[in-house]
Formats: C-alpha cells, structure tokens, sequence
C-alpha cells in the first residue's frame, strides 16, 4: 500500500481524496494555484505544494509541476480525481517515467479508450453495438459527406475528449456549416486536436452509464447503472441509481457488455461505460470514460462501497475481492449539483464571495460532498461546481422527497446558484418517474420552467 499520495485536484473531489486517503492510513500531498492558496483541501492536506498562477493551464494542467511536485515531497503515487489531467494519456505516461503510480489506467488504455474512433473499432471488434457514426473529419467538407451518408439530425463530436466540449446537434447542413467552425475551435482548445465524428441522434434515448472497476489480476466488477440523461447543453445536472425505467434485462445486458469491453480492453482501476438506451431498449455504446465520473457517489450509495478507496488498494497491487462481480443496486440514490450559476442567464456562471453557508442538516442517507466553506472566493478560473447533494433511500418516492428536502435545507449567499432550478427538477413529474430522455430538460423542462420564473417575479 502507498504511504503517500498526491491529489492532482481541487474543490469536492480533492477534500473527498484526501479524506480518503487518511481513511487509507497514508497521507496526502495537495497542489493548488495561487487563487486556492487558502482553500480547505490545501489545509486538510498533510503536505502542499503550490503549483502555479490562478490560470488551470499554468497550474492543475501543468503536468511538469505536479510531477515535481511529486517527487520533491516523496509521492509515491498521484490520484488525478476528474477533469484536468484526469483523461491525459500524456501524463500516465509521464508517471510512469518518473517511476510515480499513476492512480488509473495504463496510458496506452486511456489513448485508446480517449479517442473515440480508436474506442469505436475496438467496441465493434467486441461485437458491441455502436451508434451508427463516420470516421474522423477534420474539414467541413469530409463532415457534410458524413452527415449526408448518416442522415440528420447528427451529433457533431470532438473525436479525442468527452465533457461536452466540441459538441453540437444540428439538423441540416446550413446548421452544420455554421457550427463546424465553432465546434472544432472549442475541441481544439480543450483537447489539443482538430479531429471531429459525427453520431447519429437516437431520438428518445436514454443516457446510462455503468461503472467498472477492474483490476491487475482480470477481474472487473460492474455496479448498476446511473441515469445522466438530464442534462443541459450535454453537461449533466442530476444523476440517479438504478435508471427508474430500466428493465432488468436491459441492466443485465449494460452490465454484461461494459465487462466485455473493460475485459477486452485489458482496462485497470476505475471507468465508466456510456451507453445511449432508446425506447425499445436497444443499446449502443457511446464512449467510455478512462476516470472517476462527477456523479460516482450514487454509485457507491447504492452498492455500499467507496470507489476512491478501491481505486488506491487497485493501483496498489491488490485484487478485488472475490473476483468478476456484476453488483445488484440497494435502493434509490440521487445526486444533485450544486452550480455557481445564473439559470435564468443560459446558466452562466457566476462568481461572488460566499457570506452565508448553511449544508442541509443531514441525517439518514444523506450525503455532501463539498470543499467549499464561508468566506471563499468563487473565481472565473474553474469549474462552476461548488459541491454534491447526495441522498439514498429505499424507494425512488422516498428518494424524491429526501432531495427535496435536503434542497429546501441548504443556503448560500453572495454567490448565485442553480438551486432553485434543481428544486424544479425534482419536483417534475416526468423525470419522477424516470421517463426523460437525453433532450428532456432542454426541450421541455427549462421552456416551462423560464416561463414559471418570469411569471413569479
């Protein structure tokens, strides 16, 4: 077992690290920019190291800084958490140079997997059904041949990240032409690269993920699935295990075809295998994400483990225990976003000093994650996220009206936040029953909800 470990992170998930890594009896090295000089998982952390300015390319994407971060406090391995450096298949294999465990997959795995061409051929070579797609493009003229072969509407795709970044959904070729540009400078700033796909859109699909875990020795675990399917602009608000909808069947057969890709693809530690699921529950793969999601809490709630431990005690050496294991979900868990964002502003984000702070008052299943405290500065630099409401309870009604009400507790002021809105959400009787699809909240909640706000002021 490593005796310390470097979280290459910020905000929820670094303080979540941490704690676990104590938890673990090793401790914890925290980098951080010049903007979270004072921030809580620099000072729960045993050791710290500044990194660089405020800016995430001159800091938490700085990969030469964080490995000499590394070895100048005696880092044996690096935990990455998600976003930054978390996918790079760049930094893997940096790690490993510099003989510091990189706590995910291999490199060659994650460039792989990463490339959503490379992770297509793959799959399909699996006998893995696909969304039925095009080859990498990189010039409007190769993409609008692919879009006519497909037929529209298309989703137009960066081929080397995921996030939501690089994505748009058009329905001709006028609108094609006139997100290409846009699309390809968004994919490019964000990943390094030029190369675009485009999907074809399934409409009324579901968006299901499962969550894999596999270790050194071959064997792969595969909990119950999460519903991402709400979502705005493709970026996820509300996450809930099992889908409300799915049948047993079809879990059994998201379950069975993620093992066979984790297998296939010779994969270690922790990822996640994402699905669209359409209303006659045919199943096509999506991409896979070579990291710990956002939302992994609802997963562990409904199956009682901790992923972030597991995926030390995998890049340690040790097996899973009692090898393959396809998990049965206990219960209903949510998980909602807490965002630094104006919704009625195209969710904007927002930033602002935290003067008041009140977490919901717990009790039990209930969950909050955070590293956000009373006196913190929310800055431009990073992602709006300032923590996770999580909740579990036995019945998906039960599971609703604990969100609610753990929602009504919580408040914060001096910054703006989605809370309101995710409110709406929970009360919406569509998404109650689990019966939204991926454009669900874009076509049909936020329309109705805007119109309600205006109306209420």
């Amino acid at each position: 077992m490593f005796k310390r470990i470097l979280v290459a992170n910020r905000g929820e998930i670094a303080v979540r690290l941490i704690q676990v890594i104590h938890e673990l009896g090793a401790s914890a090295v925290a980098v951080y920019s010049e903007a979270d000089a004072s921030a809580l998982h620099v000072q729960l952390a045993d050791a710290a190291v500044c990194i660089g300015p405020a800016k995430a390319s001159d800091s938490y994407l700085h990969m030469q800084n964080i490995l000499s971060a590394a070895v100048l406090t005696g880092a044996e391995a690096i935990h990455p958490g998600f976003g930054f450096l978390a996918e790079s298949a760049d930094f893997a294999e940096l790690c490993a140079q510099a003989g510091v465990v990189f706590i995910g997959p291999k490199a060659q795995v994650i460039r792989r997997l990463g490339d959503k061409a490379q992770a297509r051929t793959l799959v399909q070579e699996l006998e893995v059904p696909v969304i039925p797609g095009s080859e990498v493009v990189t010039t409007l003229d190769a993409a609008l041949a692919a879009a006519a072969t497909l037929g529209y509407p298309v989703m137009l795709k960066a081929a080397a990240g995921g996030g939501g970044k690089g994505i748009r959904q058009v329905t001709s070729a006028a609108l094609l032409t006139e997100a290409w540009p846009l699309a390809q400078t968004e994919a490019t700033a964000a990943f390094g690269e030029a190369g675009m796909y485009l999907e074809k859109v399934l409409v009324g699909a579901k968006h299901l993920e499962v969550q894999v875990l596999a270790d050194r020795q071959g064997a792969v675990w595969t909990l119950p699935e999460r519903d991402c399917s709400l979502q705005h602009h493709k970026q996820k608000l509300l996450e809930v295990s099992p889908c409300l909808s799915c049948t047993p069947q079809t879990r059994a057969r998201l379950q069975a075809l993620a093992e066979r890709i984790a297998s296939g693809s010779a994969y270690e530690n922790a990822g996640t295998v994402e699905f669209l699921v359409t209303p006659d529950e045919q199943v096509y793969f999506m991409e896979m994400n070579t990291r710990i999601q956002v939302e992994h809490p609802v997963s562990e709630m409904v199956t009682g483990l901790d992923l972030l431990a597991t995926q030390i005690t995998v890049a340690a050496g040790q097996p899973l225990p009692n090898g393959t294991r396809r998990w049965a979900p206990n219960g209903v868990a949510i998980e909602c976003r807490v965002n630094a964002e104006a919704p009625t502003q195209d969710f904007a984000p927002q930033t602002g000093t935290v003067t008041r702070l009140e977490w919901p008052l717990g009790g039990a299943g209930v969950r909050v994650d955070r590293g956000l405290r009373v006196g913190d500065t929310i800055t431009p630099y990073y992602d709006a996220m300032l923590a996770k409401l999580i909740v579990h309870a036995a019945t998906p009604a039960l599971a609703w009206a604990k969100m609610a009400r753990v929602l009504a507790e919580l408040e914060i002021t001096g910054v703006q936040t989605n809370q309101r809105f995710q409110q709406g959400l929970v009360q919406d009787a569509t998404i109650q029953q689990g019966h939204a699809a991926i454009d669900y909240v874009d076509r049909v909640f936020i329309p109705d909800w805007q119109q309600k706000e205006a109306a209420s002021c």
